[in-house]
């Protein structure tokens, strides 16, 4: 059994099984912010960007069984448990309790990201350097904007995390500036 915890793999890995530029795009993001919050919390950053670059890979393909064929390939691939329990807690289920500050983490910046990107594309300048938290916060409760964004999931993920909700979208924000020109944002 290989163990795969080496960021460029799983990038590989993804882009291998998620033709869609976008969704790619939405993993990418959620990334950065995993690595931000690694930082922050002193957790390990690769390890995080992993979880965060994988959530979604089985997607396109496995959309009825995502992420548990996902889940399932990456565990034969060695892949360790806590970044698989962290990707089967991204999706809201009983049956995967976050636990973990990764997991935790993980949910909460999903629909974030989704946001704070329809966010930018609305903008007249398409540049996240131009949205500030203001902004976003009414974008946030404008529930006709980016309507298939789950508001109560970025919520309840602020809550489960520990922080503030307003503290959470600046930092997510902040992280997806810092990462502008690769997501496209720039």
């Amino acid at each position: 059994m290989a163990i795969y915890m080496v960021y460029e793999d799983a990038l590989a890995l993804m882009k291998r099984f998620t033709p869609s530029e976008s969704l790619q795009k939405h993993m990418m993001a959620v990334e950065t912010a995993m690595r931000a919050y690694a930082r922050k919390y002193g957790q390990p950053e690769e390890k995080w960007a992993i979880a965060g670059i994988l959530h979604d890979f089985d997607y396109e393909q496995f959309p009825q069984e995502h992420p548990y064929k996902g889940v399932a390939m990456l565990r034969e691939m060695g892949y360790p448990e806590d970044v698989l329990e962290a990707i089967l807690g991204h999706v809201d289920s009983p049956q995967h309790p976050r636990t973990s500050l990764m997991s935790k983490a993980l949910f909460a910046v999903d629909e974030l990201v989704g946001l704070i990107t329809a966010a930018v594309y609305v903008r007249p300048d398409k540049r996240i350097q131009s949205l500030e938290l203001p902004s976003l916060k009414k974008k946030f409760k404008d529930r006709a904007f980016a309507a298939k964004v789950d508001r109560e999931s970025i919520v309840r993920g602020a809550q489960e995390l520990g922080v503030e909700l307003d503290e959470h979208m600046a930092f997510v924000l902040e992280a997806m500036k810092a990462d502008a020109a690769r997501l496209g944002l720039g």
